[in-house]
């Protein structure tokens, strides 16, 4: 096995080492960065749907209460509003959506499906507090979901969901008295729900990681190619050289002139030796010969 083939089988072995562990820990922080800007994106949208629901309740339900003239004002309900103004939002997004899932709901359209009410019923056991991160495989690919508790936090709330007797009769008319209804204070009754994808934001750290990784073989490449055309010229010609002319020298041969001694490397040093041996055998050799005759 020649010196460049050596040589070779180090660098590979060197790259191959390097190339996995980088693009494991890049792909991984790639990763990790979507995830993270997904996240900041959903806390946005909570902050700014909780931001709506107290806009609601300190300004709009005391201004202009439930009911007027006789009809059920579902715009002064917090939870009504903060959905309402994302459905407009999704208007621009349609993938982001916002949702106050609850397992008893007045209004049908918020009860929860399957995977929310398993998310409520966390809450409820105690097994989650605060919130839930969790990623979905969705018709359109990986969506990140966030989800908080949803409790019944005021005496207010009671006014409309404790028993039928005492809610709106402008509500009942719209919602009627089978659900809804049997909420109790403090109670965990639902969940704030913001799912937003993952696909495309996870796409586009994959499609930077094989940028990365192209750019990194690619740069090896030539550093290799580099290497050995610096390896031939410097190393292994000169060795070569030097192989073939003592092979020469060691058969009586002299006639292949001396190297050039140049720079002040290990092979302009092993050059001066050998030219020095060179001269030294050639000068032997010859006062034999003066002393045979």
């Amino acid at each position: 096995m020649g010196l460049r083939t050596k040589f070779n089988l180090v660098i590979l072995a060197a790259f191959v080492i390097g190339f996995g562990a980088t693009s494991y820990l890049q792909l991984r922080t790639l990763g990790d960065n979507a995830r993270t800007d997904a996240m900041t994106n959903a806390k946005v949208m909570m902050a700014a749907a909780n931001a709506i629901r107290r806009y609601t309740v300190e300004s709009v339900t005391p201004l202009i209460g439930f009911e007027r003239d006789g009809k059920f004002l579902p715009v002064s309900v917090p939870a009504y509003a903060a959905q309402a103004n994302f459905r407009r939002v999704q208007g621009e997004f349609p993938d982001f959506s916002y949702k106050e899932a609850v397992l008893n709901p007045t209004n049908p359209a918020n009860r929860a499906s399957d995977w929310e009410a398993d998310v409520i019923r966390a809450f409820r056991s105690g097994a989650v507090k605060g919130e839930m991160v969790i990623e979905r495989e969705t018709p359109i690919g990986t969506s990140l979901v966030l989800a908080r508790p949803l409790s019944v936090g005021s005496e207010a709330c009671l006014v409309c969901h404790s028993v039928p007797a005492v809610a709106p009769d402008s509500m009942k008319q719209i919602y009627g008295t089978a659900n809804g209804f049997g909420w109790q204070l403090n109670e965990v009754i639902g969940a704030q729900i913001v799912s937003l994808p993952l696909s495309a934001a996870l796409q586009k750290a994959h499609a930077t990681f094989f940028m990365f990784i192209g750019v990194l073989a690619g740069v090896f490449l030539l550093m290799t190619v580099i290497l050995n055309v610096l390896l031939h010229y410097v190393v292994s010609g000169p060795v070569r050289s030097m192989a073939e002319g003592a092979t020469k020298i060691s058969l009586g041969d002299f006639s292949s002139g001396e190297f050039k001694e140049t720079g002040k490397d290990e092979i302009a040093l092993l050059s001066v030796a050998f030219n020095r041996m060179r001269r030294s055998l050639e000068s032997a050799i010859k006062l034999l010969d003066q002393l045979q005759k």
